[in-house]
């Protein structure tokens, strides 16, 4: 099912990616809880994702890297703020150089994941990101964040 929904809010400073999973809400959660799965999917099909760290619970933090086709790396880092088991998870989100230490140059955003039970066997996945201000959500847009989620989100399915 994937991807239904997109919705951008620059008044709120909001972006919503909404899909829908055959699959129970348990299972989707395990999506993002195991770091193997996790880097199956959170990089776009062309930027597989290598996950480094991952201390899943509030206070922790999650360090990757996508590797382009050209080999280049794209390191990034989550600090957990929310684990609520299976429902729902917030982590600050952030670029980071070679070594995995946060680029203070590069935006910081919010991200707010909701798993919700649409019936039994199928879940809704909403990834919410807060942007600090127009600037910032204008420039993670136009460093393609919609369409390299998107593309992410279409991997789900096939690790299903």
């Amino acid at each position: 099912m994937t991807v239904t929904n997109v919705h951008k809010d620059p008044d709120a400073l909001t972006m919503t990616i909404t899909s829908e999973f055959a699959a129970p809400i348990k299972r989707m959660w395990q999506m993002w809880e195991d770091p193997r799965q996790l880097e199956r999917w959170w990089g776009p099909p062309t930027h597989p994702a290598t996950i480094v760290e991952h201390a899943f619970s509030p206070g922790g933090s999650v360090t990757y890297f996508m590797t382009g086709p050209d080999g280049d790396q794209y390191h990034g880092w989550w600090r957990i703020l929310v684990v609520d088991a299976p429902r729902r998870l917030e982590f600050e989100d952030g670029f980071a150089d070679g070594a995995g230490v946060p680029d203070p140059d590069m935006p910081v955003t919010i991200t707010r994941i909701t798993l919700s039970e649409l019936q039994v066997g199928n879940t809704r996945m909403a990834i919410e990101t807060l942007f600090p201000s127009v600037e910032v959500m204008e420039k993670v847009l136009s460093m393609g964040a919609e369409e390299g989620t998107t593309a992410a989100l279409s991997q789900i399915d096939g690790i299903l």
